[in-house]
């Protein structure tokens, strides 16, 4: 049956690797990111997508596996668990700059694929110990604005003009990045003061969700400072600021080009499955907790990751998320492969 839980312990192979690449020196360093930037791209360009969803019966069963969540709240621990290791081993090993690339990297590799990733499933859940573990996830990549403007504003305004975080054709992914980080942050503090005047308080108030995220996110930054110094300090921003990159690169291939009808003015179509790029390949998804099923997720954002679908009319890539991310770091040939997806799907453009 593929409803089991076990199949998503897949991930966890990354930290292992990880934790290689922070106890050691050499090509250890970057394990890690061999298998996640080289091997599994390789594998997936050669590999069949599965299309296949689960039988009503499997989907039940999922359903109530308990296994799932848990899988996802141990992510939390160990998270955390990885984030002091680096530190420490930053702050008292001896290494040369290839190591110290290497062990911040794949730090930068943690925070996007596991602090940021886990952190955007758990902050769509309706339990509040759970937001607070995708808010924790989150203060690891110090983006923990992400949970208000990806919730209340992306969701909301994906694939149109008005939402930052929606690629638009022709947009080369650096100038994507300049665009969904800073916009994004303000629209942020636009849902957040405007949440804040619906309660009828000011907007620089410490009720202001926003304000509270800064302040956790600077104690937590000064903590790591007045711990370890400076210099760790640095390497630690360098790999959170490489985690939100990750993030970004996501954002990009995950709606690139696409939209969705505006009916009046201000008013669109709802979001269909067709408004988002879909992945089956297996070992993106598993080692994604099947983020690259996003246009069931898009379509149903309450779907836990788990019973995520197929849809035979979503948009398809032509192999995982991890291979079309690198992809669109050369431009010139992301709008070769992209815009011929674009033509075999007839999407909007």
């Amino acid at each position: 049956m593929r409803a089991h839980p076990l199949k998503y312990a897949s991930p966890f192979l990354i930290y292992g690797l990880a934790l290689l690449s922070l106890f050691n020196t050499g090509i250890w360093c970057w394990l890690a990111l061999i298998y996640a930037w080289i091997l599994v791209p390789a594998a997936e360009l050669f590999q069949k997508p599965d299309p296949a969803n689960m039988e009503m019966a499997e989907e039940e069963i999922a359903k109530e596996n308990g296994w799932y969540d848990y899988i996802l709240y141990s992510v939390v621990l160990f998270q955390f668990a990885a984030l002091f290791i680096f530190l420490w081993q930053m702050k008292h090993s001896s290494f040369n700059s290839f190591d110290a690339v290497g062990r911040i990297f794949t730090m930068g590799l943690l925070c996007g694929t596991f602090g940021i990733n886990v952190g955007h499933e758990l902050g769509h859940r309706s339990k509040q110990f759970e937001k607070i573990f995708a808010k924790a996830l989150l203060l690891t990549s110090l983006y923990m604005h992400f949970f208000i403007e990806h919730n209340k504003g992306h969701h909301k305004n994906v694939a149109t003009k008005n939402d930052p975080a929606s690629a638009r054709l022709w947009e080369p992914v650096y100038m994507f990045y300049f665009r969904s980080v800073f916009l994004s942050y303000i629209s942020a503090w636009k849902i957040a003061n405007r949440d804040m005047s619906k309660k009828g308080m000011a907007a620089f108030s410490l009720r202001n969700e926003m304000l509270q995220m800064h302040l956790i996110q600077v104690a937590f930054v000064a903590i790591i400072f007045f711990s370890f110094g400076w210099l760790v300090t640095t390497w630690y921003l360098i790999a959170a600021v490489i985690g939100i990159t990750l993030l970004e690169t996501v954002n990009y291939i995950e709606h690139y080009g696409l939209k969705r009808n505006e009916l009046s003015a201000g008013k669109f179509e709802r979001t269909m499955p067709a408004h988002s790029w879909n992945s089956d390949h297996i070992i993106g998804r598993m080692m994604l907790f099947e983020l690259s099923r996003h246009s069931d997720h898009h379509y149903l954002a309450s779907r836990k990751y788990q019973l995520l679908r197929h849809h035979d009319d979503a948009p398809q890539m032509p192999t995982g998320y991890p291979g079309m991310m690198i992809l669109s770091l050369i431009p010139p040939a992301w709008f070769y492969v992209m815009h011929r997806q674009m033509r075999k799907y007839k999407t909007a453009n």
